[in-house]
């Protein structure tokens, strides 16, 4: 067993109780760092669902580590120490904490710069490693999660989960605003300007106005959108949507058939369907009424976790009762394959 050397506070989640994440503060130590890791004391930590379901996890789920341990995965702070092979930086440096990933060569992902697809990602990601802090009464207590459990005033990063933006971010006002980088911004931007490159002439819609919702709301914005379509059932989400780029929004409140209606909602802003859909939610009936909102050359993009099996109604995608628009749209290349129905 490791000696714990370093004493410091964090939120420590025990096993789910009654339905409920059981988390509390705690007075905790941490081991001594190892050669490929940064000791950064934590200015601010987002807090995702992804904190939440991974803390809902039963107790005896294969491949996690025992309860306690320590969550958090959108981190920012200050680097008090690093470890020996650490050169990227340095004790006093300002640092945005993200995912880990492998690096070598043979992971394609990773050599591809696409280190989000890393082979080793669920090991180095989801799954707390073992022994990392002691909690009270000498109890050991997983870390690293996203290699950071940011949930702590000192935590142990992995450096490859360490970005250096002291030459970016000014000081640790900016940090806390910034710290969501790791995750929510990345992901909802990312998925806008990567994955489905938004230009101009698209029409998108992102379903959910979270942290990451919003953050596709701006990146599409700032992609010059032609349409920027916010879906969320809270009026204030919306109204927010609206104020950082969302060209129309649409309240899923008072909806009685949410896959007919928001389908419908859609195409009504957007008739040919959008180009890209961005789902933050999960839920499947949102999910079925996002595919039947595509354009036949759209992009349905899955980002929130889905609690169930997906069972998608792909007709709508094929089918075209216009004889002379399916004509068209076949010689255009619009669509694949148009079907008459009669």
């Amino acid at each position: 067993m490791p000696a714990y050397p370093i004493s410091t506070t964090a939120i420590v989640s025990d096993a789910p109780k009654d339905g409920q994440v059981q988390w509390r503060k705690e007075s905790v130590r941490l081991r001594e760092l190892l050669e490929d890791e940064v000791l950064v004391r934590i200015v601010a930590s987002g807090i995702c669902h992804t904190d939440v379901a991974l803390s809902m996890v039963p107790e005896d789920a294969p491949g996690f580590t025992p309860y306690p341990r320590v969550m958090g995965h959108e981190g920012s702070g200050i680097v008090e120490r690093v470890g020996s092979s650490i050169s990227h930086v340095k004790a006093g440096d300002k640092v945005l904490l993200s995912f880990d990933f492998c690096g070598k060569d043979e992971c394609r992902a990773c050599a591809d710069e696409t280190p989000g697809y890393c082979d080793e990602f669920h090991t180095k990601n989801i799954f707390n490693v073992p022994h990392v802090y002691e909690g009270e009464n000498g109890k050991s207590t997983g870390g690293l999660f996203f290699g950071q459990s940011s949930f702590s005033k000192l935590a142990l990063v992995k450096a490859t989960s360490a970005l250096n933006v002291q030459e970016l971010v000014h000081d640790e006002e900016e940090l806390k605003l910034f710290a969501p980088m790791g995750c929510g911004y990345q992901t909802g931007a990312g998925a806008v300007t990567e994955l489905a490159d938004v230009r101009e002439r698209d029409e998108v819609a992102v379903f959910g106005l979270g942290g990451v919702g919003m953050s596709a709301i701006m990146a599409a914005k700032a992609r010059g959108a032609k349409t920027v379509i916010g879906v969320d059932r809270v009026a204030s989400r919306l109204d927010l949507a609206r104020e950082l780029g969302a060209t129309h929004v649409i309240n899923t409140a008072k909806f009685t058939a949410l896959t007919v209606d928001l389908s419908k909602a859609i195409r009504d802003i957007a008739p040919r369907g959008t180009n890209a859909i961005i789902d933050t939610t999960g839920v499947i009936p949102i999910i079925d009424a996002g595919v039947q909102s595509l354009h036949p050359k759209g992009q349905m993009i899955l980002i929130g976790i889905v609690d169930g099996k997906l069972s998608l109604d792909l007709a709508p995608l094929m089918t075209a009762d216009d004889f002379e628009k399916a004509l068209h749209d076949m010689h255009t290349g619009a669509t694949i394959k148009p079907i008459l129905l009669w």
